[in-house]
């Protein structure tokens, strides 16, 4: 294969000054020496263009993310290459209330789904939570002991400070484990590795999530936490979880907050993922949440206080709150029952569930589907 043409798309893409600039695409190769090939051609013309900084890459899903100025030009290499548009990925929280700095003991949602009562045997200790998000506070009390290293995808040399919050509120809820002043998450002894994939205003392409699964993936982390969402397919999406989860990786993913009954967002939709709605306190769905058939299973995700940037504590709602009492749950279990598979976990938590209550609103004839997710059943159907 000739990268030339190829290569010198991508310089005269990131050239041209805007409002020419050309669109974000992933540029994924067939073959796995292709794309070792022309990771070695970008390598050497990087000497000659300072630009090609702006060329990013994932080995695992074996692609190149770049600006492209004339996408059509490089449908030439046939079979060789696919080309998708980079498309925009959102998170899954629909509400922030302000709420005091000083909040203390068990959130209501992890005293829901039942996990103190799953302490005295497992507190998920030491196991590998990739948090895809908008980082997460070092400096949290609540999670002083919680945080492992991660990574910061746009920017390398930092740590993933979290300068949104949502990243600080689903590791919170995962993992705080502060029982002297602040809160306790479901799995305390967990260990959060935050990927920061989206920037101050909660933004990124799929492009950014890709890099991120590749991370997890070559860190060898146990679960993947998704707490957002995008209504088109992506193939290179696709591919690399469909890469994580041969891994041996659960991946937990947030369902939407559009209130739809027969769709729900990518990657919660992808079979390989745990989709996950959102409940309310009295164990009913979120009026917010999506449900239905391609929901797995629901969790407290209505007025959800956790940690958040600067120390402090704040209330949220959405799908992406109910996503992070999921994957504290499978951290208790994992714990305890290390050898389990993807699709062992997924069958387990379909199984270990609280059913739901109807809304005064539905009809008598009406069955709701689905359950709440309950750490304790889960638990005990893991040890059978």
């Amino acid at each position: 294969m000739d990268y030339t043409g190829l290569l010198h798309q991508l310089i005269d893409g990131m050239r041209r000054p805007e409002p020419e600039q050309g669109g974000r695409y992933l540029i994924r190769f067939a073959k796995p020496q292709q794309y070792e090939a022309c990771l070695v051609e970008l390598s050497r013309m990087r000497n000659e263009f300072t630009d090609l900084g702006a060329v990013r890459s994932s080995r695992l899903a074996r692609s190149i993310i770049a600006t492209v100025q004339r996408p059509e030009d490089l449908y030439r290499y046939g079979d060789e290459i696919t080309i998708e548009e980079d498309i925009p990925i959102s998170l899954h929280a629909t509400a922030l209330h302000s709420k005091p700095s000083n909040a203390q003991g068990i959130p209501w949602g992890v005293k829901q789904i039942r996990a103190p009562k799953v302490w005295s045997v497992s507190t998920g200790h030491r196991i590998k939570i990739g948090v895809i998000d908008t980082g997460a506070d070092y400096h949290h009390p609540d999670l002083r002991y919680s945080l492992a290293r991660g990574i910061n995808l746009l920017n390398r040399s930092l740590l993933p400070h979290d300068d949104n919050g949502h990243g600080t509120h689903i590791a919170g809820t995962i993992a705080a484990a502060n029982s002297t002043a602040g809160m306790i998450g479901v799995a305390p002894r967990s260990l959060i590795y935050p990927v920061k994939a989206f920037d101050h205003n909660g933004s990124a392409y799929v492009s950014d999530i890709v890099l991120g699964i590749d991370w997890c993936v070559r860190n060898k982390v146990d679960i993947i936490n998704m707490s957002f969402g995008m209504k088109t397919r992506s193939k290179a999406l696709l591919d690399v979880v469909n890469r994580a989860y041969h891994a041996g990786i659960v991946i937990v993913a947030s369902s939407g907050n559009d209130g739809k009954r027969r769709s729900i967002d990518y990657p919660a939709r992808y079979p390989q993922t745990i989709s996950v709605g959102a409940t309310d306190k009295n164990r009913r769905i979120a009026s917010f949440s999506n449900r239905g058939a391609y929901v797995d299973v629901y969790a407290p995700g209505d007025k959800i206080v956790s940690s958040w940037v600067q120390g402090k504590h704040h209330e949220m709602s959405g799908t992406s709150m109910a996503t992070s009492h999921v994957s504290g749950a499978i951290a208790l279990l994992l714990a305890k029952h290390p050898g389990l598979s993807p699709s062992e976990i997924k069958t387990l938590v379909k199984r270990a569930t609280i059913p739901l209550r109807a809304r005064k609103t539905t009809t008598a004839k009406s069955k709701v589907r689905g359950g709440e997710i309950d750490a304790l059943k889960l638990m005990q159907e893991g040890g059978e």
